[in-house]
């Protein structure tokens, strides 16, 4: 099949010449109609504009919603259910009046509509629907480093590298991937979602987070209060192939450190395998990255780690293991 390849000026000329941009220039516009929807609201978050959007939003009863939002360079919007289950995702742009449609009890065959970029992303998804489907992530991630390398002038190929490929543990393949996609086609505001920063974060603002509401294994949401102890977060987004050693070097960890252990992703599939003996709390944050509280760590790559003195505030947040254990000892002391 031959299949059309588009530049992000490329995109949004195409978008204002055939009159699908028809939402305010300075927004854009989701239109929604969900069947089967198990609630009467719906969560959508993107980064856009004024920073990280979380928004529950009204469905009526047929269905249907609208949100606006704000993004001058292109951003990934996730649909979701109330309590997190995802939907749908899509990129945006200011302009963009997107349509999502389906069955909300089977998300894979939801549809996004609206522009090139959208139709594009579907057909990659159904020509590798299987892979998709897939438990083990190696034949995708194998496909999509392929389409990278073949179309680095395709703003399809950082979105895929940043929603649906798995093999974030390899940060050089990661790297070396992202930079050989030409630079229109990589908008900082998806490119930064990537980017690797080894020093961990280095905000000037040191956030407190006090507790996270998340979902625990086997079980529903669920407060947890981290305060009056030094806790250690860890989160993943697949299950990284160290993860004995990781086990390993936390069974070392002085047990009054409260150890979290977060998957930070919307595919549960592998999580009860790769958790499965393993005697420390492990939760759900169906946000990912996103999640309330969890978007205050900074992430920008994962596996990721973070460590929270007696009060809550957040002393280290970074890629580095080990950085996160010797902080974690250091404050218990």
């Amino acid at each position: 099949m031959m299949r059309q390849h588009y530049s992000l000026f490329t995109l949004l000329a195409l978008l204002l010449a055939t009159g699908l941009a028809s939402c305010s220039s300075d927004s854009f516009k989701v239109d929604g109609k969900l069947e089967q929807l198990d609630g009467n609201m719906v969560r959508v978050a993107f980064r856009g504009d004024s920073g990280i959007v979380d928004l529950e939003v009204n469905v009526d009863d047929k269905g249907q919603f609208t949100v606006e939002g704000a993004a001058s360079q292109p951003a990934i919007v996730t649909v979701s259910t109330r309590r997190g289950d995802p939907l749908a995702m899509m990129v945006a742009v200011n302009g963009d009046r997107l349509k999502v449609t389906g069955d909300a009890s089977n998300a894979t065959g939801i549809k996004v509509k609206g522009n090139k970029v959208n139709e594009e992303w579907q057909l990659f998804r159904d020509e590798h629907k299987a892979f998709y489907s897939d438990p083990n992530p190696s034949r995708l991630d194998a496909s999509i480093e392929k389409y990278v390398r073949e179309h680095p002038d395709d703003i399809l190929s950082t979105i895929l590298l940043i929603a649906d490929y798995s093999n974030y543990t390899d940060r050089d393949k990661v790297d070396k991937l992202l930079k050989g996609i030409h630079a229109e086609a990589r908008p900082e505001s998806l490119a930064s979602l990537l980017t690797s920063n080894p020093a961990g974060r280095k905000s000037k603002i040191t956030p407190r987070l006090m507790s996270l509401t998340l979902i625990k294994h086997g079980g529903n949401f669920e407060e947890i209060k981290l305060t009056g102890h030094t806790t250690l977060i860890t989160l993943w987004a697949n299950p990284p192939k160290d993860r004995q050693i990781l086990n390993q070097k936390l069974k070392g960890i002085d047990p009054d450190i409260h150890l979290l252990d977060v998957l930070a992703e919307s595919d549960t599939l592998r999580w009860h395998k790769a958790i499965a003996g393993e005697s420390r709390q492990h939760y759900w944050a169906p946000g990912g990255p996103l999640e309330q509280g969890i978007q205050l760590l900074g992430i920008n790559s994962m596996p990721w780690y973070a460590v929270l003195d007696t009060t809550g505030l957040v002393i280290y947040s970074g890629p580095n293991l080990d950085t996160a254990i010797t902080t974690a000892t250091r404050q218990h002391q």
